[in-house]
C-alpha cells in the first residue's frame, strides 16, 4: 500500500515523485518505459521566455528541474538581457542523452520512492475517492493518492501527412484506455495536438551559410544552490536561419497534404507553438520566418529545427528543408510529425490541482492541457506538495498570481481552461514586474520552507542574502555623492552628465544612467554580482514595484470578497448570457477569480457585485 502513486515518468511525474517522496510519503512511479523518464521529445532546451522564470520558480520551491538542467546543458543564454528585467529570462540548450540520467540518478536516491514499469489503464476508485491504479497486465496497486501525469500518451496518434499511426512519441506504446475510463468515472476529456520537426544529420549541413548562436560569455545557473557545471568557451554553438520564398511556395502548394489542413487531425494545436504551415496561414504577410538549428546531444549528430515543426508527408518535408540556405543537401534522420491526444477540462480541477469529481486524484502537465516541459514540472511539484498536504490534514499550497508564474499558470487553467496547448508568455502574468527571474528565491524560498520542501540550510542562505541585499541598500543611503575633481573624473570617463548637486547614492542610483557599476567607482562594495544587481533593480524601479504591489493588494481584497456556492445565476438581472454561463459552469469562489473568467466582462462583475451586496450583505 502506497501512499502516493504518480502515473508518468515526464517532467510533470518526476517533479511529483520526488516531492511527495521527499515530504514523507511512500511513493510509487509508474512508467510503461523507465527508459524514458525525463524525456525529452520536442527540443531538449529548458527555459526559454517567461519558462526560464518557471524554472527559477520550481528550484525556489525545492523542485529538481533548475538543478538536473545546471548539469546536463552544452550552451546557456540570458534572453533579453538588454531588456528590462521583468522579461529576462534563462534558456540553456540541455543535453537529450544526459538530462534524462541525470534525472534518474536522482529519482534513485531519493528515499521513499519505488519506480515500477507497467501501463497503467484504469483507476481504482470507491465512492468517488481514488485508492489505487489497475495496470494492463492485471495488477493492482493500492494507495490513498494518485497523481496522474500521462503527458501525449492517452490514446495517442502520430500523424505524417494522411498516415495515421496509433502510438506515442517516438512511436511507443500509448494508452489505449485510461482516457476512456476516465470518462466513465465522469470526467471531461478533449481531444489536442502538438507536434515536432524534423532531425537533420550534421555531416549534411552547410553552417557556412548561418549565423552563429553562441551562449552568453557569462556564467549562469537555474539553481540558487549550484555552482556553475560548465565552462563558457566549450559551450556549444547553435545557429540561426530563416526561411524563403521557395520555401514558401512548397508549403502553401501542399497544404491540403498535411495532416492538419488535409482533414486529418481532430485535435486543436497550441497557437503560440504553431507549425510551419500554420504560421504561413496565419501570417501570410511576412516574407520570412526564424529558424534555429540546435543539437539535440554531444553523444550523437542530429540537430533539432526549431520552428519547423510540421504535419507534411515526408517527400513534401524533403523538399521543404532542402529549400532552406545551408540545408539543399540535408538529410532527414527523423521525420517531423503532429501528435493527437486525450487531456482532461482543466475547469474540473481545484487550485490544488485536485480533481473536483474524484477526491485524492490530482492530474500535472499535459493530461491538464498544458505545453511545455517547464509547465509541466511546475504543475508535477505543486502537485505533489498539494496531494502530501491533503493526505495530512494540512491546507493546500495556492500561489496567487503576484507570488509566482506557477500561480498564474495554475489559476488561468482553473479559472480561464483551454481549449488548446497552454503556454506560458510574460504577457499573462500581469504582476510580471514582481515575478522576475532574480527574485524567484527571495518570493517563494520562505514558502518552500513552510511547507517542508526547503531545508534549514538553504533557508539560512535565503535570510543571509536578504540581509546583504539590505545592508548594500543602507550602505547607499548612509553615503552622499562627494563633488570633486576624481568624482568628475569617474563622470567624463563613462560620458555622463556630471551633477551638479550632492545627493544620496541610493537616489543616484534611481537615475536611468547610472548603473551599479558606476557606483562601485564611487563607493567600495565588496559584494558578490547577484547581492549589487538584485540591489539596483530593486533601486531603480523601487516606484513602480511599490505600483505594482499596491494593484496586488487591490486584488487581494476582491479575493477576500466570496461568492456564495448556493447563488442562482439566474437571479442576477443584466449578466450577459456568455457572463452567467461561465459562472454557471466554473463556480468562481471570489470575485476576483470571477473578474479572470474568460467571458466575464468588467460590466458583469460591476452587476454582480452590487448583487452580492444586496442579497448578503445584510
Amino acid at each position: 500500500m502506497y501512499d502516493l502513486i504518480v502515473v508518468g515518468g515526464g517532467h510533470a511525474g518526476c517533479e511529483a515523485a520526488h516531492i511527495g517522496a521527499y515530504l514523507g510519503l511512500k511513493t510509487a512511479l509508474v512508467t510503461a518505459n523507465i527508459k524514458n523518464i525525463a524525456d525529452m521529445p520536442c527540443n531538449p532546451s529548458i527555459g526559454g521566455t517567461a519558462k526560464g522564470i518557471i524554472v527559477r520558480e520550481i528550484d525556489a520551491l525545492g523542485g529538481l528541474m533548475g538543478r538536473v538542467a545546471d548539469r546536463s546543458h552544452f550552451q546557456i543564454k540570458m534572453l533579453n538581457n538588454g531588456k528590462g528585467p521583468a522579461v529576462r529570462s534563462l534558456r540553456a540548450q540541455a543535453d537529450k542523452i544526459t538530462y534524462p540520467q541525470v534525472m534518474l540518478d536522482f529519482l534513485n536516491n531519493t528515499l521513499n520512492l519505488d519506480i515500477i514499469e507497467g501501463m497503467v489503464e484504469n483507476l481504482i476508485v470507491n465512492d468517488t475517492k481514488v485508492n489505487g491504479i489497475i495496470l494492463s497486465d492485471g495488477r493492482e496497486i493500492k494507495s490513498k493518492a494518485v497523481i496522474l501525469t500521462t503527458g501525449t500518451y492517452l490514446k495517442a496518434n502520430i500523424l505524417i501527412g494522411s498516415e495515421n499511426n496509433p502510438g506515442g512519441p517516438h512511436g511507443e506504446a500509448r494508452s489505449n484506455n485510461l482516457s476512456d475510463n476516465l470518462k466513465k468515472l465522469g470526467l471531461d476529456i478533449q481531444r489536442l495536438k502538438t507536434g515536432t520537426p524534423p532531425r537533420i544529420k550534421k555531416e549534411s549541413i552547410d553552417f557556412s551559410q548561418m549565423q552563429e548562436e553562441k551562449g552568453d560569455n557569462e556564467y549562469y545557473t537555474f539553481s540558487f544552490d549550484n555552482p556553475p557545471f560548465y565552462k563558457i568557451n566549450e559551450q556549444q554553438k547553435c545557429y540561426l536561419l530563416y526561411t524563403n520564398v521557395k520555401t514558401h511556395e512548397i508549403i502553401r502548394n501542399n497544404l491540403n497534404k498535411s495532416a492538419m489542413y488535409g482533414g486529418y487531425v481532430t485535435g486543436i494545436g497550441p497557437r503560440y507553438c504553431p507549425s510551419i504551415e500554420d504560421k504561413l496561414v496565419r501570417f501570410a504577410d511576412k516574407e520570412r520566418h526564424q529558424l534555429f538549428l540546435e543539437p539535440e546531444s554531444i553523444y550523437y549528430d542530429e540537430w533539432y529545427l526549431q520552428g519547423f515543426s510540421t504535419s507534411m508527408p515526408r517527400d513534401i518535408q524533403e523538399q521543404m528543408v532542402h529549400s532552406l540556405q545551408g540545408l539543399e543537401n540535408a538529410i532527414i534522420t527523423k521525420y517531423a510529425y503532429a501528435i493527437e491526444y486525450d487531456a482532461l477540462n482543466p475547469l474540473e480541477m481545484k487550485p490544488s490541482l485536485e480533481n473536483k469529481i474524484i477526491e485524492n486524484l490530482f492530474t500535472a502537465g499535459q493530461i491538464n492541457g498544458t505545453s511545455g516541459y517547464e509547465e509541466a514540472a511546475a504543475q508535477g511539484l505543486i502537485a505533489g506538495i498539494n496531494a502530501h498536504h491533503k493526505l495530512k490534514g494540512l491546507e493546500p499550497l495556492i500561489l496567487h498570481r503576484d507570488e509566482a508564474y506557477i500561480g498564474v499558470l495554475i489559476d488561468d487553467l482553473v479559472t480561464k481552461g483551454t481549449k488548446e496547448p497552454y503556454r506560458m508568455l510574460t504577457s499573462r502574468a500581469e504582476y510580471r514586474l514582481i515575478l522576475r527571474h532574480d527574485n524567484a528565491d527571495l518570493r517563494l524560498r520562505s514558502i518552500g520552507y513552510k511547507n517542508g520542501t526547503i531545508d534549514e540550510e538553504k533557508y539560512q542562505k535565503l535570510i543571509e542574502k536578504e540581509n546583504l541585499i539590505n545592508e548594500v541598500k543602507n550602505i547607499l543611503r548612509n553615503n552622499n555623492l562627494r563633488l570633486n575633481n576624481e568624482t568628475k573624473e569617474i563622470f567624463m570617463k563613462r560620458k555622463l552628465e556630471i551633477p551638479t548637486y550632492s545627493t544620496n547614492l541610493y537616489m543616484l542610483l534611481k537615475r536611468p544612467e547610472i548603473s551599479i557599476e558606476t557606483i562601485k567607482e564611487l563607493i567600495i562594495l565588496d559584494y558578490t554580482k547577484e547581492i549589487l544587481e538584485e540591489v539596483e533593480i530593486e533601486v531603480k524601479y523601487e516606484g513602480y514595484i511599490a505600483k505594482v504591489y499596491k494593484e496586488a493588494e487591490k486584488m487581494k481584497k476582491l479575493e477576500e470578497k466570496q461568492i456564495p456556492q448556493d447563488i442562482d445565476y439566474d437571479d442576477v438581472l443584466n449578466l450577459a448570457s456568455e457572463a452567467k454561463q461561465k459562472l454557471k459552469q466554473i463556480k468562481p469562489l471570489s470575485i476576483a477569480q470571477a473578474s479572470r473568467i474568460s467571458g466575464v466582462n468588467p460590466s458583469d462583475i460591476a452587476i454582480l457585485s452590487v448583487y452580492l451586496k444586496k442579497k448578503y450583505d445584510k
